[in-house]
């Protein structure tokens, strides 16, 4: 379907189309009727992407795009990261207003002037785009934008596809869902079913069906954003009074030289309906009002972890007739106060002076997006407390005395611990399923209005506690055993990324308000599926300790390639830990050295008030012997593995052959199924992540890739020599294609599936990139695989067509990653010189996050013009001579030894599957008799054993003389 919408935007679209004399074939109806389907938000991001290089590349002059959608859909989030990309200009709406009305009225649009700006471009003109100040309700002065500074326009507004623009716009693009359609399902939740979906939208849209759906029909790409809140990115926030600084002025005592910005904001709160006057005001709706401009929030969606206030992305701008249409609905305000904030920043770190007239006093509150930097800076300014972790709606209702529901009541009750008995006797798989059709439900809704959920739910779940010793009646203490035997009940749904990551902090704090410390975690699933990403995200938020699974490998059985083996843990120590942790006793958590398959060394690690939670992830964490110690459980399915499972159902049906989920699974994860999965479906809390790693924006890393001769010397003008690291990694590289794929006469990587060997491990490498300029944008993500998982390849039909033997030599600040793929922070660089085999020169690549950085790094390295987008398959092939290049493969020079590295495969793969399979009575019995391809593989492990000794000794020989020229360096420019 990609390469139709691709082809649809440069044939039947666009400024061209309407240029072209009307027929009876060419009528809105018949576009209407040529659409796909909508998809999710990072599809539509990878499909527009690839829509403008293409059209960029088949016509002459500027590429112009249109996003709309209505407030909160995430039209310019879409836009800022196509632009990221791209690096193209961007052009936003709200700077043509020419009024001060509710901004979504066609009235307050300048559309003229707009029109004019973008046939100016098109012209080949210079042009100058106006620039409104919402503070002073006007218009305050111009931007100019050159015509040939970029190939690209976009446009991005709710009524950016109206038609007075869309003769001017190449490519249409309409972005629904977001916070948009989570404030539909809320107030749908809170109202009931007494009023339609259509009354809800004309009540709290009034302009939506009548000025803005209408255009979104005629887009050529249709998106349908699933986002919600998210504490993927959360806000870090401390907060005291202000007498506690020793400085009451932040902009004269914090940030020197820095300005200080002031806002005055009306804030408040509006209560549901069917709402009793306690206040629950995680069921509230919170308005913020900033001149002529409306933000709203749902609830008090925010995370108390000790001094600390963790909220999310929440907020987005909504018209003025949507706060009336809500007071209509029957929603109250409840509480409405005034904020005057002045504030000062230096980039990392805000911090505000904030008065709140209904309180009377005057708050000094410190936010970033990290919270070490926060805290440091509280720490540099002096500022030690007392801290405030109430937030001002709840300050303001202890002031009038109103009691706040805060966690939710034990459920004790003998219907409900059956009820949830039931559910963890008869539970059912976790699985993603494809997207590849729409509900049937979804589909008697416009696609513009239909939540991507047909089951409205609430904003937010709550945790239960079960217990099979309920406490005594008319008892004032709890009995400590009775808390000892509380556990978790757990969700009945499975949720996605943003709302799990959400719960699980939740469910933390409820274990911590009604258990105490000290808070075990367990995150199972497969590889590949989030949980390390998603262990990571909750120790940020609640500043815990993160241990993987990994640590308690065996050395003896990781030789022997026994990964994915329960057996291949230490049992015995990680129980032993546990123990100690759950009696705060200090204890010693093993490191394992995946490079040399041993154990490395012991860290210590001590419960305590600031580090009360820890979190154990692994494939095997929720194995019955290891979740009973546990407090809570979270099983995470989906991400890079589904991704695999969809790429083979690709393949198979391009080859004219269909394959169900299951039978993919069967064959490619066989382990899964087997000793995995029938352990998740007993977490309290079931996670889907829908994340792609090709479609992502979220995992973009920029590489730039030279052949260029760059002397190490020259590499630490880049990173810091002082904290320099280096490492070698020696991997191959095995590309699996699928028979009858169509293809052009060349092996193409995109029609591979391509996995590394790498110190004895495989990893799936998901390399679908994005070619810009001298840029490769590609996925950051790899993930390990078993053996097994190459074996099924072959099993379904894949066949090994190319292989690639090299050395990498990685440069980078800090640690480097033992694992295949190495962490990446905002600023980090990472320098990799890559020999391959049978290539005379070795090639550099700078991969980063940051898109300036790794420009600037490639810069500092003088290597401007040398820059290529090749893929190393391409290279090799292009040496090759033109009779040997087939799609098939290159079997003349590589056939033998891919032939043997395929039996090694098979091979030890039918061993591992054979021990998994057996029982101890066949542990006992004699050992099989050794077969034919015994000798091959005591062969390749022998070559495999001495080729990493010589590359050990190289490796020391190369640190040793590195670290000397390191330090004559140094030494030199102190004398200096």
């Amino acid at each position: 379907m990609d390469d139709d919408v691709v082809q649809r935007v440069f044939q039947e679209g666009g400024r061209d189309y309407y240029q072209q004399p009307s027929t009876s074939s060419s009528s809105s109806s018949s576009i209407l009727q040529s659409l796909p389907l909508h998809v999710s938000f990072d599809h539509g991001y990878y499909l527009l992407v690839k829509s403008i290089q293409e059209l960029r590349e088949k016509k002459e002059g500027l590429v112009t795009v249109g996003i709309g959608g209505p407030s909160g859909s995430g039209k310019t989030s879409l836009a800022e990261k196509v632009a990221s990309v791209i690096g193209c200009n961007f052009v936003s709406m709200e700077n043509y207003r020419v009024g001060v009305d509710d901004g979504n009225d066609l009235d307050s649009i300048d559309f003229d002037t707009l029109v004019q700006n973008l046939q100016d471009l098109i012209n080949g003109k210079d042009t100058m785009t106006p620039v409104f100040d919402f503070q002073e309700k006007r218009r305050v002065g111009s931007k100019a934008i050159k015509s040939f500074s970029s190939g690209v326009v976009i446009v991005d507004g709710t009524y950016a596809l109206h038609a007075r623009l869309r003769s001017v716009l190449d490519i249409r693009v309409a972005v629904v869902g977001g916070v948009h359609f989570s404030l539909l399902s809320k107030v749908q939740y809170d109202i009931g079913d007494s009023c339609s979906l259509d009354y809800l939208i004309d009540s709290i849209f009034p302009l939506f069906r009548k000025h803005i759906e209408p255009d979104l029909h005629h887009a050529q790409i249709r998106i349908n954003n699933s986002f919600v809140s998210s504490f993927r990115e959360p806000i870090y926030k401390l907060k005291c009074k202000s007498e506690q600084s020793p400085n009451g002025d932040p902009s004269a005592s914090t940030f020197h030289g820095k300005e200080a910005m002031m806002d005055n904001f009306i804030e408040m709160y509006l209560r549901p309906p069917s709402a009793s006057e306690e206040a629950r005001i995680n069921d509230w709706i919170k308005v913020r009002q900033s001149g002529i401009r409306y933000y709203l929030s749902l609830g008090d969606q925010r995370i108390v972890d000790r001094h600390y206030i963790i909220r999310p992305k929440a907020e987005f701008e909504v018209g003025r007739m949507t706060l009336g249409g809500l007071l209509a609905l029957g929603y109250n305000v409840v509480v409405s106060y005034k904020r005057a904030s002045t504030s000062v920043s230096n980039g990392n770190v805000s911090v505000s002076l904030e008065t709140i007239d209904s309180l009377g006093e005057t708050y000094m509150v410190l936010r970033g997006t990290n919270r070490k930097t926060v805290g440091a800076e509280a720490s540099r300014m002096g500022i030690c407390g007392p801290w405030i972790t109430k937030s001002y709606l709840e300050m303001i209702l202890e002031t009038k005395g109103v009691p706040r529901i805060n966690t939710p009541p034990l459920t004790s009750n003998a219907s409900s611990i059956s009820n949830q008995e039931q559910l963890i006797a008869a539970p059912k798989p976790l699985r993603i399923t494809p997207n590849l059709v729409n509900r049937l439900e979804d589909l008697s809704q416009p696609w513009t209005r239909s939540p991507t959920k047909s089951k409205m739910e609430p904003v937010l779940a709550t945790w239960h506690f079960i217990s099979s010793d309920p406490p005594l009646a008319g008892g004032s203490v709890i009995d400590p055993s009775f808390r000892d035997s509380l556990h978790l009940a757990p969700m009945p749904d499975s949720y996605d990324l943003d709302r799990g990551l959400l719960l699980a902090v939740q469910a933390i704090q409820a274990v911590l308000e009604n258990k105490g410390l000290p808070v075990i975690v367990g995150i199972g699933g497969p590889s590949g599926s989030g949980k390390t990403s998603l262990a990571r995200k909750m120790a940020n938020i609640v500043g815990c300790e993160v241990i993987s699974l990994e640590s308690y490998y065996k050395s003896e059985q990781v030789k022997d390639f026994k990964y994915d083996e329960f057996s291949s843990l230490d049992l015995r120590l990680l129980s032993k830990n546990i123990d100690d942790i759950r009696n705060f006793r200090r204890t010693k958590v093993p490191i394992f050295d995946l490079e040399t398959g041993t154990r490395s060394g012991f860290k210590e690690l001590e419960v305590s008030e600031d580090c009360g939670v820890v979190i154990f992830e692994g494939v095997y964490a929720l194995h019955p012997d290891i979740r009973n110690s546990l407090d809570l459980w979270i099983a995470v399915v989906g991400g890079v593995h589904s991704h695999l499972i969809s790429r083979v159902q690709r393949d198979k049906s391009r080859v004219g052959c269909f394959m169900s989920q299951n039978e993919v699974m069967t064959t490619v994860f066989p382990m899964f199924q087997q000793h995995i999965e029938p352990h998740l479906v007993h977490a309290h809390l079931k996670i889907r992540n829908d994340f792609d790693p090709v479609l992502s924006p979220e995992s973009s890393l920029f590489v730039l890739k030279s052949n260029k001769q760059v002397a190490y010397q020259e590499i630490l003008r880049i990173l810091d020599p002082a904290k320099i690291c280096s490492s070698v990694q020696n991997f191959i590289d095995i590309y699996f294609r699928l028979p009858g794929i169509p293809a052009n006469g060349q092996l193409a990587e995109s029609d591979c599936i391509r996995v590394r060997i790498c110190e004895g491990r495989f990893a799936l490498l998901i390399r679908e990139p994005i070619r810009e300029g001298n840029f490769i944008i590609q996925p950051k993500v790899d993930f390990d695989i078993s053996i097994c998982t190459v074996a099924g390849l072959l099993n379904l039909g894949y066949k090994a067509v190319a292989y690639i033997e090299a050395s990498a030599y990685i440069y980078q600040d800090g640690k480097v990653s033992n694992t295949i793929t190495a962490a990446y922070s905002c600023n980090d660089i990472l320098v990799e010189v890559d020999h391959i085999q049978d290539v005379s020169n070795p090639y550099l690549q700078i991969k980063g996050v940051n898109k300036e950085a790794v420009a600037v790094a490639g810069s500092t390295l003088k290597l401007d013009g040398s820059y290529t987008t090749k893929s190393y398959l391409q290279i090799i092939q292009e040496r090759l001579p033109v009779l040997e290049r087939s799609s098939s493969g290159i079997h003349t020079q590589q056939a033998a030894r891919l032939q043997e590295l395929v039996q090694l495969i098979q091979s030890q793969c039918n061993i591992v599957m054979e021990k998994q399979g057996s029982s101890s009575a066949s542990e006992s019995s004699p050992s099989r008799e050794a077969s034919p391809l015994d000798g091959v593989i005591e062969d390749m492990q022998s070559r495999i054993k001495r080729l990493e000794r010589w590359h050990t000794i190289n490796t020391v020989l190369w640190t040793f003389l590195m670290s000397a020229f390191v330090g004559y360096s140094l030494y030199q420019r102190k004398h200096k």
